[in-house]
Order: C-alpha cells, then structure tokens, then sequence
C-alpha cells in the first residue's frame, strides 16, 4: 500500500476506505473523524453565495437505497473498528440524511455512544422552498470501541477554554452538546473546496477534545484534509484515505502552506495566514 502524499506525520491514500481499511494495520489509530457521503444528490437545490446551485456533489454522494447504504456504513464503521485501539474513539458528522443510519451501524457493531453534538451553523444558508425550516446543523456522533473502554476526554481544557466564535460557551462551564462554529472561512478555501468542508476551528476542538500529543488520527473520507491539518498544528499524526485524486491534490496544496513538503513550494502563500487560523492552539495546548 503506496501513499499518494507523506511526510513524517502525514499520509494520504488514494483509493477505496473499505479496501485501505483491511490493510492498515490492526489496532493502530487512536482517532477517527469520519464524514462519510450524506446521500443527499438527488437532482435539488440549495443557497450558496447568494446563488442557486445544485446539490449534487457527485455519484459518491448518490444514495443507492435505504438497505444499500445502510450495508455501506456498517461496512466501513466495521473496518474502522477493526483498526481502532481498544481505549480509542470515532467521529462520525452527518445530516439527518444520513446520521441516523450510522448510528444504527455503530451500535449494530458494538460500539458505545458517548455524546451527539448538535453543531449550531450560525451563517447556514436559507431554505429556497420556504416549506420547510432552514437546515442549520449537522449532528456529530463521538463514540468508544465498547462500553467499558476508557477513553481520554480533555475535560478540562473544554471547560477552560473560550473558543473562537463560540456564541454559547462561557469561561469555566462545562461545554455543551451544542456547538456555533461558523462554516469555513475564505481563507480555507484558497485552493479550491470540497462540498462537504468542515471548518478548521470545528476540527480542533475534536482533535483537542479527544487526543494527546503524538497520537495517530485517521479520516477514511478525508476531502479536503481539515481533519489532517488540525491533527498537524495540533502535533498529532494523521492517515487520511479518499478516492477522488482532485480532492486529495487539494489536501496536499493546503498542506504545503505547512511547508510540509521541503521539496515543493509553497505557491505563494505565506505560512502565517494558516497558522493565524489556530490563534489559540498553543495556550490549549
């Protein structure tokens, strides 16, 4: 198994989770963030910028029926599973689209939900048909490999800490399920952008929240590889797998802005205006 892209504490794969996923080695990683497809291109539209565009994002997107994509997320929350420690823990993010069924497969394979967090989208797009109510979260699901593993959570840094652009967390309270972190800024999409992008300051407060120094992180969908940057500021190691080449030369465009790549340069882009975006890493730390 040849990665597309490495460094001393990056990897990136291009191919099939499933097929990658039997292959890594057993009992490796200590976290995974997973985003898998939400199923949802079925020929509608939505906001963007003031425009109306579609919501097809591609035929891995496409859903292929309710048992179809059911089996899917068992399959590949199964080969996660398989490489994840015993104390280690999952992330799944999704819509009501698809969140559900992910759900159903981590407790169907033996794992043990610890916390859903609602992330609150503070500038979430409107609703163009105005029948419904706009759509403005995504659940995320945090999950241990079983019932009695002893997962780390930084509880007292996520008591502790303010974050940037919270609306809802005050100093020295408990953090809530419920997150406001805004969509990702222009700056995270110099290069280009995935569909489903996350924002940086989300992936920092998982990869916080639920790793230490040295740690392994895995993304089995991993886009644009925000989970990959903030595993790297945060001084973690990460393996991300995806099966679409542009998305993955995306990464490793962002990745250079890291000066990740001694080889390569980087296009122009000075380091700071990334490093900007983790302002509050180093006291967290």
């Amino acid at each position: 198994m040849k990665p597309y892209f490495k460094t001393n504490k990056l990897e990136l794969y291009l191919g099939d989770s499933l097929s990658l996923l039997e292959v890594l080695p057993k009992e490796s990683i200590d976290m995974i963030f997973a985003d898998p497809p939400y199923n949802l291109s079925n020929g509608g539209f939505t906001c963007q910028a003031g425009k109306t565009v579609s919501v097809n994002k591609g035929e891995w997107d496409k859903s292929n029926g309710l048992e179809e994509d059911l089996k899917f997320h068992i399959a590949w929350i199964k080969g996660c599973r398989r490489v994840l420690k015993p104390n280690g823990t999952i992330w799944i993010s999704g819509t009501y689209h698809s969140i559900y069924r992910c759900g159903y497969a981590l407790e169907l394979t033996g794992y043990h939900i610890l916390n859903d967090i609602c992330w609150f989208k503070p500038n979430a797009s409107p609703n163009l048909s105005c029948r419904y109510f706009a759509a403005s979260h995504e659940t995320l699901l945090w999950a241990r490999k079983s019932k009695n593993a002893k997962h780390f959570f930084n509880y007292k840094l996520m008591r502790d800490t303010i974050w940037p652009g919270d609306i809802i967390k005050k100093d020295g309270k408990q953090m809530r399920s419920v997150w406001a972190i805004n969509t990702p800024k222009p700056d995270e999409k110099k290069f280009g952008k995935h569909p489903t992008q996350k924002p940086i300051d989300l992936l920092r407060r998982i990869v916080l929240a639920s790793t230490t120094k040295g740690q392994t992180i895995l993304d089995p969908f991993t886009g644009s590889s925000t989970t990959g940057l903030a595993a790297y500021m945060c001084d973690r190691k990460f393996i991300g797998i995806d099966k679409e080449k542009k998305y993955l030369d995306l990464s490793i465009k962002r990745f250079e802005v890291l000066h990740l790549n001694p080889q390569k340069k980087s296009r122009g882009v000075k380091k700071q205006e990334l490093v900007n975006l983790f302002d509050t890493v180093a006291a967290a730390l």
